[in-house]
């Protein structure tokens, strides 16, 4: 049993170097003039090193059992790091429970492999005023970590840090509060757990924008009113803090408003923090919306003004990308997820997106074509009538184009 068992150790270490080393192919049948989509997820449950799940000692694991299970890894944040691209993935078990953990590429499309250990995140110092949200007790989960390199010179990580809802009924184990936990680090392994976002709504999706904005912090954020509903909560906000440190809101803007019979009815949120850009700072969001299958979640772009980041000046209707085939299928189907993104001094950008909650793709597009596609794609009219109107414009004119 033993010798059998070291035999296929070795088979497992072998599966995982193939799985891990597969050169990813770029679909060029799928392209739209906007961005490539790529044949393999980037990283699955697979991906996660064979000495995570298993114990390898035979005389103790006898049977070749996984013995930590992993369910999914998605929704990661991302950047450029020593000329490598990370991932900062969000890990599930079999528990439930997920963590961060670091994937790192030489050329963004294939071949990530995960650090050796998970990172570990400081708790908060608990608060002596438990009317301060989220400074009580430790949050039983964490995830969708945003990753900001900020000028004044520290890389941040905001996420979500999710508790049960201390007001639930007895016997509710559903009820969860969300706060926005925040994390700083010079070298993504040592990290600084900073007290939580204080606001007076709960939050997810905060993301912090790179630059000061008159001198202070400026957060892009999502007031909700429960865990799960946004209820007023209008849309992507927008607030400045004096001190990262000790985070609090104070007021808040919306400058990404949800609307009736849109891609982002129900609700929106920030993915990665935006990419600066010579005609604006460019933004990928996720919009939500319910139908017959559940809620439906697709990526969306806009740009808002360079000297003013608040000020939204383009918007195209309609969704960016959409799930579409296997990326329909999962954990939670038809959602497409993104908290991360990179774009390389030559102008390529590598959009790293999650599907159905469950693993991690890549997709490939410049700087170029999303400020064009930005730019130069009709808006939402919200209206059926408006749609058409659009729609007979264009096809006017390429009439026209096609007799000349």
């Amino acid at each position: 049993m033993q010798k059998n068992s070291i035999n296929m150790f070795d088979e497992l270490f072998k599966q995982y170097e193939n799985l891990v080393t597969k050169p990813n192919e770029r679909l060029e049948q799928d392209y739209n003039g906007l961005y490539y989509r790529y044949k393999n997820p980037i990283l699955t449950a697979a991906h996660i090193p064979v000495f995570w799940r298993y114990v390898l000692n035979p005389s103790t694991n006898p049977f070749m059992m996984v013995r930590i299970g992993i369910n999914a890894t998605f929704n990661a944040g991302a950047m450029k790091w020593n000329c490598k691209y990370l991932l900062i993935v969000r890990v599930e078990g079999n528990d439930r429970k997920s963590f961060f953990a670091i994937a790192e590429s030489p050329n963004g499309i294939d071949n990530f492999r995960f650090w050796d250990y998970p990172i570990t995140l400081p708790d908060l110092t608990p608060n002596p005023s438990p009317s301060e949200r989220g400074e009580v007790d430790p949050e039983t989960n964490v995830y969708d970590m945003r990753l900001t390199a900020h000028e004044d010179g520290w890389i941040y990580g905001i996420f979500c840090a999710e508790r049960k809802d201390p007001n639930a009924l007895p016997g509710d184990l559903s009820s969860a509060t969300a706060t926005a936990g925040i994390v700083r680090t010079k070298d993504l392994m040592t990290w600084e757990r900073l007290p939580d976002l204080k606001t007076k709504s709960q939050q997810r999706n905060v993301v912090l924008h790179p630059e000061f904005v008159n001198g202070k912090y400026a957060l892009y954020t999502r007031p909700q009113d429960g865990f799960i509903d946004a209820g007023s909560g209008g849309g992507i906000g927008w607030a400045l803090i004096d001190d990262i440190t000790c985070a609090i809101i104070k007021e808040e803007t919306i400058i990404n408003h949800r609307y009736y019979h849109t891609i982002k009815e129900s609700k929106n949120g920030e993915g990665p923090h935006p990419i600066k850009t010579p005609k604006g700072w460019l933004h990928l969001a996720h919009g939500v919306r319910g139908c017959a299958a559940g809620l439906r979640y697709v990526l969306y772009l806009y740009l808002t003004d360079l000297e003013h980041p608040e000020k939204q000046i383009a918007e195209p209707a309609g969704y960016f990308m959409a799930p579409q085939n296997d990326e329909r299928i999962g954990d939670v189907s038809n959602v497409l997820f993104t908290n991360g993104w990179i774009a390389d001094e030559n102008g390529t950008v590598y959009i790293y997106y999650a599907s159905s909650d469950t693993r991690m793709h890549v997709a490939v597009s410049s700087i170029d074509r999303l400020l064009d596609y930005c730019l130069n794609t009709p808006a939402d009219g919200y209206r059926s009538a408006t749609s058409v109107q659009t729609l007979t414009t264009l096809i006017d004119k390429n009439l026209s184009y096609l007799k000349k």
